[in-house]
């Protein structure tokens, strides 16, 4: 099998797997515990990304206090406990992590 195949096949699937989910939207009744669970995947995606990221330097666990990533997201998990506002935190932690990459 062709790389192309494998690409043409990978994105089909994907489009119909996403495809499902919008076309059964309004003819399938979900629980209300699946509507109360699902507003909980933004935040768990959000961090499966961003919190490697964070506590990782040079492919090593680094939670010193030269990791400037880990302070600047320690920082804008407190804005975010402050504020509860994704702009403001996501925006003010990027700005901090700025300022300490360029004190540095």
């Amino acid at each position: 099998m062709s790389i192309w195949m494998l690409i043409i096949l990978g994105g089909l699937v994907t489009y119909f797997t996403r495809l499902s989910f919008i076309a059964l939207y309004g003819k399938i009744r979900f629980p209300d515990w699946l509507h109360r669970s699902l507003k909980y995947v933004p935040c768990a995606v959000l961090t499966a990304i961003i919190l490697p990221e964070i506590l990782f330097s040079s492919g090593h666990l680094d939670l010193s206090i030269g990791n400037v990533r880990l302070v600047a997201g320690s920082l804008a998990v407190l804005i975010a406990f402050l504020t509860r506002n994704t702009m403001i935190t996501i925006s003010s932690g990027m700005i901090i992590l700025w300022l300490l990459e360029f004190l540095r």
